[in-house]
C-alpha cells in the first residue's frame, strides 16, 4: 500500500515549498528576484483564487502564499472546511506558487514585517469603491513603511468558497483523515491494535435506561369530524436505548462492562433485563416500583414520523438510590466510569457532583449529556476527563445561538476544565478539543468528517456508538486522535442500520480495512 504522503500527493519538491518558521530557503531563493505575497484562507481553491494567484505571480519572480491557520478562521460555522495542512498542500501542488506558509497569527502583519515582500497583492473585493477596510489599511501601512508595493488583483471573477461549501461540499473525508493520521503519526495498524485491546478494559456505565419503540404503520383514512389520521399498524419493534445501548456497544467489543441503572416494575423493565442478560454485561439494575421505565414510542406512517408517545417519570431519584448507583463503582477497579445522562431522574445538578466525587482517582471520568425533550447542562460535569456534547448542548450551556461553533467549542473546553472534548456535529462529523499545554507542538483542536457511510438509514444512535467506541479507544491509547477516528467510524456504521443496535467490533475493523484497501 502507498504511504500517506504518496496518496496525498506529497513529494520532496512539494515538501520544500511548505515553510515552517525557517525562512532561509525563501531568502536564498529571492536574491535579485522580486517576491510577491498573497494572504487568505483558501478553504477551497476555486477559479477566482487561481486568477488572483496568477495575477500576483505575473507581478514578480517568486510567489509566497500565506494562509490563515485553522484557529483564526471564524467566517462561518464549522470552518475551515479543509484543515490548514491540507490547504497548504493544495496550494503547494500548484506550479505557479513557489512557497506556502501557515500563519499562526490572526492577521498577517508580523509575517509581512518579517518577510518584507516586494509586492503584496490583495483581492479586488477588498477595495470596494476605493475604500480600504481596517485590515487592509494596517497591511498597507507596514508595506509603505519599508518601501514595498501594495496592489489589488483585477475583479473579473469573484467566487466565494463558502458558496461552494454550502451548496455542494466536496467529499474529502478520506483526505482529511489521511492528513490527520500523517501529522499525528497514526497508522491503520495502530487503529486495529487499539481495538484489539478493548477486551482488556473494565468499564462501568451509569445512566438512564430508555426503551425506544418503533411502530410502522400505513395511513388508511381520517376521522370525518376531526383532522385525525387513521393508521393500520404493520409492525412494532422495541430497542434498548439511553445509557443501556452505550453499555451494549462496549460489551460487543469484548470489554468487561458493568451497567448500573434503574428501571420500573413493568413490561418495559422486564424487556430491558431480558435483553441485557444476553449481552454479557454485569448488571447492577434496581427495580423501582414507583416509577415507570422510560419508554419512547414513535409511530411511523409511510416513511414519516407522525407522533411519539412517551411513558416517562422525570422526577429525581432518592438519595438512597444515588448511593446505590455510586456503590456500583466506588470501590471497584474500573479503568473508566461513564456517566451517561439523559435527564430522566438519575442525574441532576446535585447528584452529578456526588457521582463525580466518588469515581476512584485512578479511573477515567467520562460524561455525556444527551438531551432531547429534557434539558441539562454539560457544564454540570466540570472537571471530568472527557465530555461529548453536540452543538445544541454547547450552545445551551453557553447561552449562545449565534457565534460560530469552533470558538464556542474552545470556550466550553476551557470552562469545563476537561482534558478532551469531542464535539459531535451530526453529518458534519466531529471536532476535537485538547490542551496545547500537554503537547505544545500539537494543535489545540482538529476536525474529522463523517467517514464512509455507505447508506444512511437511521442516524439515531450514532452519538451512542461514538461515545462507546471513543471512550474505549481513549482508555486504551490516551490518544484523542485515535479515539476520534475509531469513534467516528463506529458512528458511521450506526447510521447504516435501523434502530439503535449495538455494533459488533468486527464491523469496525472491517471498515478500517476497507478504507485502507481503497487506498492501495
Amino acid at each position: 500500500m502507498k504511504n500517506f504522503k504518496e496518496i496525498l500527493g506529497f513529494d520532496e519538491k512539494i515538501n520544500k515549498k511548505i515553510l515552517d518558521n525557517d525562512f532561509s530557503l525563501l531568502q536564498e531563493s529571492r536574491l535579485n528576484k522580486t517576491l510577491v505575497m498573497c494572504h487568505g484562507t483558501f478553504d477551497l481553491v476555486h477559479p477566482g483564487h487561481i486568477r488572483h494567484l496568477a495575477y500576483a505571480k505575473s507581478q514578480g519572480d517568486l510567489l509566497l502564499v500565506s494562509i490563515t491557520s485553522d484557529a483564526h478562521v471564524l467566517k462561518a460555522n464549522a470552518r475551515p472546511y479543509v484543515p490548514e495542512d491540507l490547504r497548504a498542500l493544495n496550494l503547494a501542488i500548484l506550479e505557479l506558487i513557489d512557497f506556502v506558509v501557515i500563519d499562526d497569527s490572526n492577521k498577517p502583519l508580523e509575517l509581512i514585517q518579517k518577510v518584507k515582500p516586494d509586492i503584496f497583492v490583495k483581492g479586488f473585493e477588498y477595495n470596494k469603491d476605493g475604500n480600504l477596510n481596517s485590515k487592509s489599511i494596517e497591511e498597507k501601512e507596514i508595506i509603505d513603511n519599508y518601501g514595498g508595493t501594495f496592489l489589488f488583483s483585477p475583479g473579473d471573477y469573484v467566487l466565494s468558497s463558502s458558496q461552494i461549501i454550502e451548496s455542494d461540499p466536496p467529499k474529502i473525508a478520506i483526505e482529511k483523515l489521511l492528513i490527520l493520521m500523517e501529522i499525528e503519526n497514526v497508522s491503520f495498524e495502530k487503529l486495529i491494535e487499539v481495538i484489539n485491546l478493548f477486551k482488556t478494559k473494565n468499564i462501568c456505565v451509569v445512566g438512564d435506561t430508555i426503551v425506544d419503540g418503533l411502530v410502522e404503520a400505513t395511513v388508511i383514512g381520517g376521522h370525518r369530524k376531526t383532522p385525525t389520521p387513521s393508521v393500520k399498524v404493520v409492525s412494532e419493534k422495541w430497542f434498548i436505548g439511553g445509557a443501556a445501548i452505550v453499555a451494549k456497544h462496549m460489551a460487543a467489543t469484548g470489554a468487561q462492562v458493568t451497567f448500573s441503572s434503574i428501571v420500573g416494575d413493568d413490561v418495559e423493565g422486564r424487556f430491558v433485563q431480558s435483553d441485557l442478560k444476553e449481552s454479557s454485561l454485569n448488571l447492577q439494575i434496581e427495580i423501582d416500583k414507583d416509577r415507570p421505565t422510560t419508554f419512547k414510542n414513535a409511530v411511523m406512517a409511510d416513511g414519516y414520523k407522525m407522533i411519539r408517545i412517551d411513558k416517562v417519570e422525570n422526577k429525581t431519584i432518592s438519595d438512597l438510590q444515588v448511593d446505590k448507583l455510586i456503590n456500583s463503582y466506588k470501590d471497584h477497579d474500573f479503568d473508566a466510569v461513564v456517566l451517561s445522562d439523559f435527564r430522566h431522574g438519575i442525574f441532576n445538578k446535585n447528584s452529578i457532583k456526588k457521582y463525580i466525587e466518588n469515581v476512584p482517582s485512578h479511573c477515567l471520568k467520562i460524561a455525556d449529556s444527551q438531551v432531547a425533550s429534557r434539558w441539562g447542562n454539560i457544564l454540570d460535569f466540570k472537571g471530568v476527563d472527557l465530555i461529548t456534547p453536540n452543538e445544541q448542548e454547547v450552545r445551551f450551556a453557553l447561552g449562545d445561538q449565534d457565534t460560530v461553533i469552533r470558538p464556542l467549542g474552545t470556550e466550553l473546553y476551557e470552562l469545563s476544565k476537561c482534558k478532551v472534548l469531542f464535539l459531535k456535529l451530526g453529518s458534519r462529523g466531529i471536532m476535537t478539543f485538547r490542551s496545547p499545554l500537554v503537547e505544545p507542538d500539537k494543535r489545540s483542536f482538529f476536525s474529522l468528517d463523517a467517514i464512509l457511510v455507505d447508506q444512511l438509514i437511521d442516524p439515531v444512535g450514532a452519538g451512542d456508538a461514538f461515545l462507546a467506541y471513543s471512550t474505549l479507544a481513549y482508555t486504551v491509547s490516551k490518544s484523542e486522535v485515535v479515539a476520534t477516528i475509531i469513534g467516528t467510524i463506529a458512528a458511521g456504521i450506526a447510521c447504516e442500520q435501523e434502530g439503535n443496535i449495538e455494533i459488533n467490533v468486527e464491523k469496525v475493523k472491517e471498515r478500517i480495512n476497507k478504507i485502507r484497501q481503497s487506498l492501495s
